[in-house]
């Protein structure tokens, strides 16, 4: 069915439950649907949703709907100058077709642990909306994704925004990932951001993906970054980096190639961030 409005998706999907799927961009959903990986008995069109399709800002935060098109993400003159950090992962996420169809709310949704958009979503603290028949829930990024293409959305719910808080002046961003071939799955992603005052770092982000089984907050390794001698802080981040991470092996190496790769991540987001002499 084509959804005309929200409550029409809204009471479809009350109605069917887990046998219904919601279907946006369709880069995840159809090719689970072509090779039979997933049957729902309903398909739910919300393409037509125009609310879904803004992206605004509302003097307190950048609201993103959930039917933005990743290559919107990285043209938006709002995205870059409110979050520049999702218009500089846009270009990373697959290929231009892809890009041209795929949905933020899609991505957030389907939690696949190497994507960009959701380790994004973490290290800018945003907070997702969650609608239902039961009414609006609002969830943060660190708290919705649970695991391997696992998250707290309900059945009978679907992303309807993304809110972004604002990047303070002092903030610096960089995304970096190591990859094969430009557009392929990479080895080993990091989203990172810093606030740096007066040459001293106040605060640091640091999220890995493709490490793990939902994007990865190197909590001690940011930390580091703070502490110390300014030339032992980045030794001290990337040995921390060995309790953050627990790596599953995959196509691209076991837990040890995942750690030295995260490892030269945070050398080169170091360097991006202006850190290095700090």
């Amino acid at each position: 069915m084509r959804a005309r409005t929200l409550d029409e998706a809204l009471n479809a999907l009350a109605a069917h439950g887990s046998a219904a799927k919601v279907l946006a961009g369709g880069q995840s959903l159809v090719p689970a649907l072509a090779m039979r990986l997933s049957e729902p008995a309903l398909l739910i069109d919300i393409n037509g949703l125009a609310a879904m399709q803004a992206i605004e800002w509302s003097g307190t935060h950048l609201r993103l709907g959930a039917l933005v098109r990743h290559a919107e993400l990285e043209t938006s003159p709002l995205v870059r100058k409110h979050a520049p950090l999702l218009a500089m992962a846009a270009p990373h996420i697959a290929h231009p077709a892809i890009r041209n169809r795929g949905t933020l709310g899609g991505s957030l949704a389907f939690a696949d642990p190497a994507a960009e958009l959701p380790a994004v979503a973490v290290a800018l603290d945003a907070t997702i909306v969650l609608m239902g028949r039961g009414g609006t829930r609002r969830v943060g990024a660190r708290e919705f994704f649970r695991g391997l293409y696992e998250t707290s959305l309900r059945s009978d719910e679907i992303i309807a925004a993304v809110e972004i808080p604002p990047m303070q002046p002092e903030s610096r961003v960089a995304f970096l990932e190591l990859v094969r071939r430009r557009g392929d799955y990479a080895m080993a992603e990091l989203a990172a951001t810093a606030r740096i005052t007066d040459g001293r770092i106040e605060a640091a982000t640091l999220v890995y993906f493709g490490v793990g089984t939902a994007p990865v907050l190197a909590r001690e390794g940011a930390q580091a970054l703070l502490d110390g001698l300014p030339a032992a802080r980045l030794r001290a981040a990337q040995a921390a980096l060995d309790r953050d991470l627990d790596p599953p092996a995959d196509q691209h190496g076991d837990a040890a190639v995942k750690r030295h790769l995260a490892r030269v991540l945070l050398q080169r987001a170091v360097t991006a961030l202006g850190m290095q002499s700090r």
